[in-house]
């Protein structure tokens, strides 16, 4: 019985965003549960944009789902406490020699799921959820596990080096095109500038003529009033 209870608690009475036994277990629409006080958290955060997530699935609610305690998880609860057993995640779920480790993890640490670019460091599930929550920390650039970020992230353009240059032995940004796009790009920039210069030199050709249609009228006027001057003189 207690080895039931213990696999019981492994895969169904731990909660995926404390990590930890179920407090006041709830479900939600979609078949999860959390802790009342986590999902409730998780979901206040959400409040700007009425559309309610399940952390685990990503499945939508609208309206917000009315939360209720789950009476038989907690009967489980109890009974699998009275065990002493504790639910913890998998070994497997635990970051080994070869795996990338979260960051934030005191004691043994859990598998990285991502790496931020910004924040220069990894996280596990539980560590992660502040950057799918908070504003300023969804901007962040997520990408897969990485131990060398330090390395693998370019300075200048703050994004990760995927490319890896032969001739010059090193690493270079995402931001690459092939010889041929960057020609024909070239071409076109070269194409423009040429009109818009083309275009300047026509403008001025018309004021150049516009200016000696000017003096050739102001000339005419000229002659016209020294005949007309001369005239009335004699």
């Amino acid at each position: 019985l207690a080895e039931f209870f213990f696999q019981l608690g492994q895969e169904t009475l731990s909660c995926s965003i404390c990590l930890d036994l179920l407090k006041d277990p709830a479900t939600i629409p979609c078949g999860h549960s959390y802790c009342m006080n986590c999902i409730k958290s998780h979901w206040d955060t959400e409040d700007e944009k009425t559309i309610y997530s399940c952390p685990q699935c990503r499945q939508d609610f609208t309206p917000r789902p009315v939360l209720r305690k789950s009476t038989m998880l907690a009967v489980l609860v109890e009974e699998l406490k009275k065990t002493g057993l504790q639910a913890a995640p998998a070994d497997h779920c635990y970051a080994g020699p070869d795996d990338v480790a979260c960051d934030v993890c005191t004691g043994r640490k859990l598998k990285a799921l991502k790496s931020c670019l910004q924040c220069l460091a990894s996280y596990c599930e539980k560590h992660l959820q502040p950057h799918y929550e908070v504003p300023p920390l969804k901007k962040h650039k997520l990408v897969e596990p990485s131990k060398k970020l330090q390395e693998n992230v370019c300075s200048r353009h703050n994004e990760e080096m995927k490319v890896f240059c032969r001739t010059d032995q090193q690493s270079i940004c995402h931001d690459t095109v092939s010889a041929a796009a960057e020609r024909s790009e070239r071409q076109r920039e070269l194409e423009v500038s040429r009109q818009n210069i083309q275009q300047r030199i026509q403008d001025r050709e018309k004021d150049v003529k516009l200016l000696q249609e000017v003096e050739a009228i102001n000339g005419s006027a000229d002659k016209t009033v020294g005949t007309v001057r001369r005239s009335s003189l004699s």
